[in-house]
């Protein structure tokens, strides 16, 4: 059976991209890496790749005269490595609508905190500014708003009373690498039903030849 071929777009250090090579190669995760994009030539992310057989490409959104052509270049790679699932791990842009209109259901983020709550930026310093007791972060699928897609997971982290920006964010970003690889197995084992806002979770089935009760 062909694997789930995974396409990531990243920014920055990578944690996230590095959480879902760890999963893979722990076979906690049944699909392959077919692809990264960075945005940004110097983003550590296309250091964690190296050695991994996992292709790399830069596309830096300074080189194209408009949103558009940027993001077809990105989905004409995308499409050139059959990219199944896009991930977006740390990517600082927005996607427009019309790119996210091509690939519905088929791009996934995580957010630093329990959505709908602390949407967009700086999550973790909205949370802490509230006087929030409780964080954490959402893998969601994403769809035109900020942080707005269907949620598929959640999981929720103590925010402490001596608590700062770093202290939570590290805290939240150590749930973030666990929770984001497990959604993304559970989207390629077909286990995902999106019903409108609601994702629901499908049992797993039986391996094939498997012996049931």
């Amino acid at each position: 059976m062909r694997k789930t071929v995974l396409g990531v777009l990243v920014s920055g250090r990578g944690s996230n991209l590095q959480a879902i090579i760890d999963a893979i190669s722990a076979d906690r995760l049944d699909a392959k890496i077919g692809l990264v994009i960075s945005d940004n030539p110097d983003a550590h992310a296309l250091q964690r790749v190296a050695g991994w057989n996992i292709p790399t490409v830069v596309v830096e959104r300074k080189k194209y005269s408009s949103r558009q052509d940027f993001e077809e270049r990105l989905a004409a790679e995308f499409a050139l490595h059959h990219v199944d699932l896009i991930l977006l791990a740390g990517f600082m842009r927005i996607l427009s609508s019309h790119f996210i209109s091509r690939f519905p259901g088929k791009i996934m983020n995580i957010h630093p905190a329990l959505l709908p709550a602390f949407p967009g930026l700086n999550a973790q310093k909205q949370a802490l500014d509230y006087g929030a007791k409780v964080a954490g972060c959402t893998v969601h699928f994403v769809d035109e708003g900020m942080d707005s897609g269907p949620i598929i997971l959640q999981e929720a982290v103590p925010v402490l009373d001596n608590d700062t920006v770093e202290t939570l964010s590290e805290r939240i970003l150590h749930v973030e690498h666990i929770l984001y690889p497990r959604a993304v197995n559970l989207y390629c084992q077909q286990r995902l039903a999106v019903e409108g806002r609601r994702v629901r979770i499908l049992p797993k089935m039986p391996k094939e030849g498997a012996k049931t009760q």
